[in-house]
């Protein structure tokens, strides 16, 4: 991976995993090395975070298809080397709270996933992602649910 080509993405637009994707399976030894990876970076690197959770759910039966969203992942990073949380001092305290959640995303159970991060004036210090307990029956009900968290 060390002379792949960059992208400016670290997920394809739209793309959608399952597990039940025809395809073979792969070696879940290196595929969970891969993840685990990433997983320390995204302490960093929180531009990454929602394709790291996403591929984390396939680590027991991975396959080829998870492989190739893990190794983009890969692809955006050799491109933003730069990139990462910088912490600066600031005047400005205001607290201010964004949160995301997507509808039914996940194929297999049906659930949201729900994501939330706090700024402290320009420093992030504080994010969470995860999917909802519930299957949520619209998107207004699935952003009710991570404001309500």
């Amino acid at each position: 991976m060390e002379k792949c080509n960059p992208v400016s993405t670290p997920m394809d637009c739209g793309i959608k995993l399952s597990n039940h994707y025809e395809g073979s399976n792969m070696d879940p030894t290196y595929f969970k090395s891969l993840v685990e990876s990433l997983r320390y970076l995204t302490c960093t690197r929180p531009d990454i975070l929602y394709g790291v959770v996403l591929v984390s759910q396939y680590m027991d039966e991975p396959k080829i298809t998870h492989l190739l969203a893990g190794k983009r992942i890969l692809h955006y990073i050799k491109g933003t080397t730069s990139y990462g949380l910088f912490y600066s001092s600031t005047d400005d305290f205001q607290l201010v709270r964004y949160t995301y959640s997507d509808w039914a995303a996940d194929l297999d159970k049906r659930k949201s996933t729900s994501g939330y991060v706090f700024f402290m004036g320009n420093t992030i210090f504080f994010w969470s992602s995860k999917k909802q307990s519930i299957v949520t029956l619209s998107t207004r009900e699935a952003e009710y649910i991570i404001a309500s968290s």
